[in-house]
């Protein structure tokens, strides 16, 4: 008797920095099949999302191929097509609700995002972090303000807010 053949299993994701939300829809989709993580390139983050990821390709792709669930990672588009995922031989494609990938019903899952978590929200979470360690040491309340102008200026910059 020979073993059933598992499902190749898409999740495209920029994955530009890692949280656990991510390991969370990886590991749903291990559970469906080998999972073919589609990465999307740094030229394409910065086209489509206006700024450069904090880790490049490699070092993003080496971070999920540590990844238990992840069997396998290729470049990939901003947007994913039928087409594309017939070429890296996937059956299906997962997503969180927010998928805006063309791909036939059929060949979609969709599962609820991880809530309370996202790579903006980490980076927020880093920029209060270097005020916290830049005004909490300094006597001055003039610095605070400064700082936490500075942190608002930046968040509004790059969208965090």
């Amino acid at each position: 008797m020979s073993e059933e053949k598992r499902p190749r299993v898409m999740v495209d994701m920029s994955a530009t920095l890692i949280h656990h939300g991510h390991i969370r829809l990886l590991k749903k989709a291990a559970e469906i099949g080998d999972v073919v993580v589609a990465l999307t390139t740094d030229d394409e983050i910065k086209r489509t999302k206006g700024y450069t990821p904090e880790m490049n390709f490699d070092e993003r792709k080496e971070i999920l191929e540590a990844i238990k669930y992840v069997k396998e990672v290729v470049p990939s588009p901003w947007l994913i097509s039928y087409d594309y995922m017939k070429e890296q031989n996937c059956d299906l494609l997962v997503h969180g609700h927010d998928n805006s990938n063309h791909i036939p019903k059929e060949k979609l899952v969709i599962f609820p995002r991880t809530e309370g978590i996202s790579s903006s929200i980490l980076r927020e979470r880093v920029l209060d972090s270097l005020i916290e360690m830049n005004t909490d040491s300094k006597p001055s309340k003039a610095s605070d303000k400064v700082a936490r102008f500075l942190i608002e200026s930046i968040k509004k910059e790059f969208r965090l807010e």
